[in-house]
């Protein structure tokens, strides 16, 4: 049975790599066999250097999301084949969050967390998922949040681009499964990153963020790392459009 949750041979792009969440993602993966191609605006040389130490073979790509045109994207996904031979497991885990009261919420701050977290999210599954289909098989997995469930405050465009993500998740798979392609999502719950940094830094909020999760602590990015390696591997082959928390409890508080 553990055979199936094997990754030898596979190559994976993870978006936003450097740390937190996307390191962990990459470093599951390779740990269970996978090569793989670590994107980010940061420097990747820590994943970089952790991967190889696994006896895996990394790829550093630095792109900014931001700018990025769908033809850059293109070419991003077609540099990870040329360098690494194929693609078979795309991880969308790169993402922004802005916070600011909806009355007063710059419009900027709006169009760049939807270019990050959604537009980047459609372009690279829509590249990715061109080869997938053309070789029968492929993993995309892409990163919901609590806030693909609930309203959340101060974050308009986070809540809007991640309750997106959930359902463009539900579409890809619908259009993809038939083609042995597989399209999940996983939703973290109040992670200990840099995103919710100021979250942590306000006694008050993280106390009643705390109360409410049965586990009674903040997750760690390594909390993610065995649902990275199920999604991926042949093990959740019949999974198809789930979007699965792991949030110690909290959407069942």
């Amino acid at each position: 049975m553990l055979d199936s949750f094997r990754l030898d041979s596979k190559v994976a792009l993870v978006t936003g790599a450097a740390r937190g969440l996307g390191q962990a993602a990459a470093l599951a993966l390779a740990e269970a066999g996978a090569d793989v191609a670590v994107l980010d605006l940061l420097g990747t040389e820590e994943t970089v250097a952790k991967i190889e130490a696994l006896g895996r073979r990394a790829y550093p790509i630095e792109a900014n999301l931001l700018e990025a045109t769908p033809e850059d994207l293109d070419a991003i996904v077609a540099g990870v084949v040329e360098h690494l031979g194929s693609i078979d497991v795309l991880v969308n885990n790169a993402g922004i969050i802005r916070r600011a009261p909806l009355l007063e919420h710059p419009a900027k701050d709006w169009d760049d967390v939807l270019a990050i977290n959604l537009d980047a999210v459609f372009h690279l599954s829509r590249s990715a998922g061109r080869r997938f289909v053309a070789q029968g098989s492929g993993k995309i997995i892409n990163i919901a949040s609590m806030l693909s469930f609930q309203g959340g405050i101060l974050v308009p465009g986070y809540t809007a681009s991640k309750h997106a993500v959930a359902g463009v998740t539900k579409s890809f798979a619908n259009e993809l499964a038939a083609h042995g392609v597989n399209a999940n999502a996983i939703a973290p719950g109040y992670m200990a990153t840099d995103n919710t940094a100021p979250i942590r830094a306000d006694a008050a909020r993280e106390k009643s963020i705390l109360d409410r999760i049965p586990a009674a602590r903040w997750g760690t990015p390594a909390d993610l790392q065995g649902a990275f390696v199920f999604l991926a591997s042949p093990a959740s082959d019949y999974l198809n459009g789930a979007i699965i928390p792991v949030d110690g409890g909290w959407l069942v508080r």
